[in-house]
């Protein structure tokens, strides 16, 4: 079974490469945001915390975080 690659269609990125910046600027801002709501939290609440929320802030963080790192990642060249 032989393959033509000029048959095949060209694979295009679900996400422009003119996109990078301002995702990589607007996620990784919306995750430092929300660490910096878990370490206020942690320093001015009284020592009655709601454990859930803070794992789901936490969780929305390093999500937002992580995806930043990898726009930014793509930003500067590192294709992975």
């Amino acid at each position: 079974m032989v393959v033509d690659i000029s048959q095949m269609e060209r694979y295009e990125a679900p996400v422009s490469p003119a996109l990078y910046p301002q995702l990589s600027v607007i996620l990784l801002g919306i995750g430092l945001l929300l660490t910096s709501f878990i370490i206020i939290g942690a320093f001015t609440t009284s020592k009655n915390r709601n454990f859930l929320k803070q794992i789901v802030n936490a969780f929305f963080a390093a999500a937002f975080l992580g995806f930043g790192s990898v726009f930014l990642l793509l930003w500067v060249g590192i294709y992975i």
